[in-house]
């Protein structure tokens, strides 16, 4: 017996709005759509009677279709269009039959299916990256001047604030907003005809009355209008895909950096529900964050093969087409299951500030070593300076002595306040104006 994907292995996508956006029936239903609107255009436009726009259009539901049939019988042809064809003209009046796919070509409804797919799967997750932006807004306002160590290749390295990092996610995000955004409203309708050139549309009403017809086809779909066809010129793909990638990448950058702060020896930042283990009661795993971080990871491979269906060959390709469907439907889904997934991770995300700004302790004041080092140049210059510094940390670190009492008795400290000077919390820079001009994007 046939069994459909449920998402047993993506959880990542299980249950989201973009998993049923992008499924089966949605596709189908897209077909189906342009199919409709290719029917209605041709009434709009004087080319076939009103009758058979309504016809179609009533006979266009994704409910009377059997999508495994169809899936089973694509195989002759190598697409699902021709056999849909097949059963949507059957579906119709007779009258109305003549009028069904007439002048297309399966690429046509096809890539147009993708497309309107893309467009709706889009709608969700920008809904979902403006739950995650507001929310990263609060973060980053409510702990604007919170203190904590900032890293550098795993190691502390001066200190920073947890405002400028919430705003750092945010600002990523909003980056990945704008981009779908773009994306989005240039997703091109696709009307060609079987290489590219709309003849079987100019036989029936000229030129002119062709290329008419292609802008009102776009209408009727709400996508934008081909400057061409483009069945070998896939830019619309590649863009969709580089922008679905970049998503993945900066939802996986917040992702990174909870895994990393949420770990049991850090505990600066907690999943407001974690996940169980089914061997240790006492784990609560930043589930969210993990499911996010795999998405980021698979996202630039998918990318990567629709990228290389850029190099298509002829006016309609072999292989290269046929490549994308799969990849592009993953991505979807991978990036609606990730902003979905972030919107729950920041929703629910708690902040431990005490535990950040103890951990600036952690190496006895030289997390401030560089601040000390400038203040040292003032008065003996930088190499001087540069040099008692390296002295004094490496002497902290290996007897175990704060830096403090290191350099309470040299000279290019004296009359100093160096309890001042090693406090992590005053050696933030601008981290609070960056925070508040972050903050300013909307």
């Amino acid at each position: 017996m046939h069994e459909s994907d449920a998402g047993l292995l993506a959880p990542g996508r299980a249950g989201s709005a973009a998993e049923t956006a992008t499924g089966d029936h949605a596709f189908l239903q897209a077909m189906l759509d342009a199919e409709a609107a290719l029917t209605r255009a041709r009434s709009v436009a004087g080319l076939a009677p009103a009758g058979a726009g309504r016809a179609v259009t009533a006979a266009a539901d994704a409910g009377l279709f059997d999508v495994r049939e169809l899936a089973l019988r694509a195989r002759a042809g190598g697409n699902p269009v021709i056999p849909l064809v097949a059963d949507l003209v059957a579906a119709v009046d007779e009258r109305a039959r003549p009028f069904v796919h007439q002048g297309a070509t399966s690429q046509d409804i096809l890539d147009t299916a993708a497309m309107l797919v893309a467009s709706r799967t889009l709608a969700l997750v920008l809904d979902d990256l403006g739950r995650t932006a507001d929310t990263l807004e609060r973060l980053a306002a409510g702990h604007r001047d919170a203190p904590m160590p900032g890293r550098t290749l795993t190691q502390h390295a001066v200190p920073t604030a947890f405002g400028l990092k919430a705003a750092g996610w945010r600002s990523m995000v909003l980056d990945a907003r704008d981009r779908l955004r773009s994306v989005r409203t240039s997703l091109p309708a696709q009307l060609g005809g079987a290489a590219g050139t709309l003849a079987a549309f100019s036989s029936d009403g000229g030129d002119e009355a062709a290329l008419e017809l292609v802008a009102v086809y776009a209408r009727e779909l709400g996508l934008a209008e081909p400057l061409l066809p483009w069945h070998t010129l896939r830019t619309p793909v590649a863009d969709l895909a580089g922008a679905l990638a970049f998503t993945a990448g900066a939802l996986g950058k917040a992702a990174a950096d909870v895994l990393a702060l949420s770990r049991t020896e850090t505990g600066e930042l907690a999943e407001g529900s974690g996940g169980g283990s089914s061997a240790m009661p006492h784990k609560a795993n930043p589930v969210r964050a993990t499911l996010i971080a795999a998405a980021a990871r698979r996202a630039p491979g998918l990318a990567a093969t629709l990228y290389g269906s850029l190099a298509a060959e002829d006016e309609r390709p072999a292989g290269a087409w046929h490549a994308e469907w799969e990849p592009l439907r993953d991505l979807l889904r991978l990036v609606g299951g990730a902003a979905r997934d972030a919107a729950e991770l920041t929703e629910g995300l708690r902040v431990f500030p005490s535990a950040m700004r103890s951990h600036l302790g952690l190496t006895g004041g030289l997390i401030v070593s560089e601040r000390l080092a400038a203040v040292a140049a003032h008065r003996v210059g930088r190499a001087r300076a540069q040099e008692i510094l390296t002295g004094a940390a490496a002497r902290a670190r290996d007897e175990g002595r704060p830096l403090t009492e290191i350099l309470a008795g040299e000279p290019a400290f004296d009359g100093l306040d160096l309890a001042e000077l090693t406090d992590p919390a005053r050696y933030t820079g601008c981290a609070g104006l960056l925070t508040d001009r972050a903050l300013e994007r909307r």
